[in-house]
């Protein structure tokens, strides 16, 4: 069931009348405090709002998501992107800043108003839907610590009068520590995603707000580790058991499909235990109430595109890296390039016979669209394609990586990792890619590195989700990936033909940016810049470093 589509509605549209101007003022007129929160369906009406912010496919609340990618060293759109290349500059405004505040607002208003419903209410539904607001507020400083490092922490609402609008940025391992009593709180009240059931499939679960703070956890613990402060055991600790509480719950598994079927209508819904986290959009074919073209707009049109460092990532089905593998010899064509490989590259990468657009078979790229000789295939749906609107969901947060942060986590906590635990966690994930079992005797035998095939594991796994960026920031390794050149497939003459003026390197791929023209600053670039209109705003927020 499409929960937010199916109730209040009418609700959102007066709720997102809270929208306002900088932080986190709360217009005073903005809804009649006095016939609402007196009941549970005002209370599940508030909370819907807050699922809006959710991220989706193209603009959400002045915020470009779905080609974060872009950004990393795993996908080029038709042009550079400053983020990547580290040619951006400070912004005046920035809704990357104002829109986590505007949730943190909306979740701050309700947990101040929620309590009016005593009187109709019950006080554990008072505590589930406070939990959601304190889920959405943990979500919205996490983003805002991920780019800004330390911000305002904010729990109440304000008015334009409020001194706290003069608040100097709180340390990041302050607001993370209310990030976890956010999540800790969200996961004692939530329901069980089972108590969901379909009708309530796509509000939070108790096991999503566990789901999140392992990532938050890894993230920052991953980063203390790897840029040297705070206390990365701590995280790390976190994590491990974040994630494992989740595994142990036993309210998700895999998908039981294809890996391509995950991201298509087949794996929608709560008959699919990966979803742990998504966005939904719905409801039907003849009741398109909230719809989105992601295919048409950014993989048909060229906005993103993976590039030859992703594909090369993909191991042979011997489990073994290109480069070491004597299953591997170069490809003659542009389909062998997928002969012989890890088999969620096929289901990630488009290739000859895949559907297309319309009823077209995928035959060669176009490089006028596809610059990169490749292009990307989740979310690809003819029928969508046909219709110029798609329903499926956005996948934010699936059992998959649960999986990996728990290898992960237990390997940077410990040093090592143990024969159980990749076979409790990443030898799954690699056993639906017919790639064969990592383990630690593997890993000596053939000269490899275990925390590199972790790694691996989850940019072949998470690809074209969003997450290459932000695991190059934690792991500090953005400063050596990211001025690297850019290049595509091997440029096969015959089959691209010369139609597209391209540039190739002197071993004849494609090359997209020259190294010369991408550079990454240590000293600036793992942080974001604040928006120069908030510097103005409140004095006591300062740039950050290098900005």
């Amino acid at each position: 069931m499409k929960f937010l589509l199916k109730y209040g509605l009418l609700t959102l549209a007066l709720l997102a009348g809270l929208t306002a101007c900088e932080v986190e003022r709360l217009p005073e007129t903005s809804i009649a405090d006095e016939t609402f929160w007196r009941t549970e369906t005002d209370l599940r009406s508030a909370t819907n709002y807050l699922y809006t912010f959710l991220p989706g496919f193209g603009n959400i609340d002045g915020v470009t998501y779905s080609i974060e990618d872009v950004w990393s060293d795993d996908a080029y759109g038709k042009s550079s992107n400053g983020v990547s290349d580290g040619s951006r500059l400070p912004s005046a405004t920035a809704a990357d800043y104002n829109s986590p505040y505007r949730l943190i607002r909306a979740a701050n208003n309700i947990l101040e108003k929620a309590p009016r419903a005593l009187a109709t209410t019950l006080p554990a539904v008072i505590d589930r839907y406070s939990a959601e607001a304190r889920f959405f507020r943990a979500w919205a400083y996490f983003a805002l610590v991920q780019k800004y490092g330390d911000v305002p922490l904010i729990l109440n609402t304000l008015t334009d009068a409020s001194p706290e609008l003069q608040n100097a940025p709180s340390p990041r391992a302050s607001v993370l520590d209310q990030v976890y009593q956010d999540l800790d709180f969200a996961a004692s009240k939530l329901p069980t995603p089972t108590a969901l059931g379909t009708a309530d499939y796509g509000r939070v679960s108790n096991v999503a707000a566990l789901a999140v703070k392992a990532r938050v956890a890894l993230f920052e613990g991953t980063r203390s580790k790897f840029h040297q402060y705070g206390d990365a055991t701590k995280h790390l600790t976190i994590a491990v058991a974040a994630a494992k509480a989740v595994m142990d719950s036993k309210e998700h598994d895999l998908y039981t499909g294809s890996y391509f079927n995950l991201f298509q209508m087949a794996g929608e819904g709560r008959a699919n235990r990966e979803n742990v986290l998504v966005r939904q959009y719905g409801v039907s074919t003849a009741d398109r109430v909230l719809t989105h073209s992601y295919f048409r707009t950014y993989i048909e049109n060229g906005a993103l595109n993976p590039t030859k460092a992703l594909a090369d990532t993909y191991l042979m089905k011997d489990g073994l890296p290109i480069t070491k593998s004597p299953l591997y010899t170069a490809p003659a064509s542009i389909s062998a390039v997928f002969t012989g490989r890890d088999s969620r590259m096929s289901d990630t990468f488009e290739k000859a016979g895949d559907l297309w657009t319309g009823t077209t078979p995928f035959v060669l790229p176009n490089l006028g669209l596809t610059p990169t000789g490749f292009a990307f295939r989740k979310y690809q749906n003819v029928d969508d394609w046909i219709s110029q609107a798609s329903l499926i969901d956005r996948t934010i947060l699936r059992y998959a990586e649960v999986l990996l942060i728990y290898a992960e986590a237990t390997y940077e906590l410990n040093n090592t990792i143990s024969d159980a635990d990749l076979d409790l966690t990443v030898n799954r994930l690699r056993a639906r890619g017919g790639v064969a079992k990592l383990s630690n005797a593997f890993v000596a035998a053939n000269s490899l590195v275990m925390r590199d095939e972790l790694r691996r594991e989850r940019r072949v796994e998470l690809a074209q989700e969003g997450f290459r960026y932000w695991d190059l920031i934690r792991w500090k390794t953005a400063e050596i990936e990211l001025p690297k050149a850019v290049l595509g497939n091997y440029f096969f003459k015959s089959e691209f033909g010369t139609s597209t003026a391209v540039k190739t390197t002197a071993d004849n791929y494609l090359l997209l940016q020259d190294t010369s023209l991408r550079k990454f600053d240590p000293n600036k670039d793992y942080l974001w810049p604040f928006p120069i209109n908030e510097l103005a705003l409140n004095q006591n927020l300062k740039q950050n470093k290098g900005w």
